[in-house]
């Protein structure tokens, strides 16, 4: 049976950080490397877990986006356009929210999570405001199991 997972994590990643992550997701994704994957569309840990399961598992990848893709940020939007133009996208979701703020990511990552049986967060921090804790804490109040991997 195929699991579902949601990937979280937080935007704070910079270039430096890709030998660190991929030392983290071959930890911690590879494992589940046989699980449909939904992961966020946005710029930083979705954008790295996105590459990093496309270039190294056959795991399905859904990709989920409060908007549009043209409103992600432009190394977010240039991913998911690449991967899926080699078909490596199981699916892309556009959820049309009519302004990009708080609410629309929440009913993104809710979307997410809903449609999943496991959580998977990379939080910086332990900031209980930030995307990825709320994230993180949606996914315990609907009795999901989660893995948080500090970054």
């Amino acid at each position: 049976m195929i699991r579902n997972i949601t990937i979280t994590g937080t935007r704070a990643v910079g270039t430096n950080d890709s030998d660190g992550l991929n030392s983290l997701f071959n930890d911690y994704l590879a494992p589940f490397a046989t699980a449909h994957f939904y992961i966020g569309g946005a710029a930083g840990i979705d954008t790295a877990a996105l590459d990093w399961l496309a270039d190294n598992t056959s795991a399905p990848l859904t990709i989920v986006v409060p908007s549009t893709i043209a409103d992600q940020p432009e190394s977010a939007s240039s991913a998911i356009v690449s991967w899926h133009a080699r078909n490596r996208l199981t699916k892309v979701i556009e959820l049309t929210a009519p302004a990009l703020d708080t609410s629309a990511y929440h009913a993104r990552n809710r979307y997410m999570v809903d449609r999943s049986e496991f959580v998977i967060g990379f939080p910086r921090g332990t900031s209980q405001t930030s995307g990825t804790w709320y994230t993180l804490n949606y996914a315990s109040d609907q009795g999901k199991p989660r893995l948080v991997v500090p970054v």
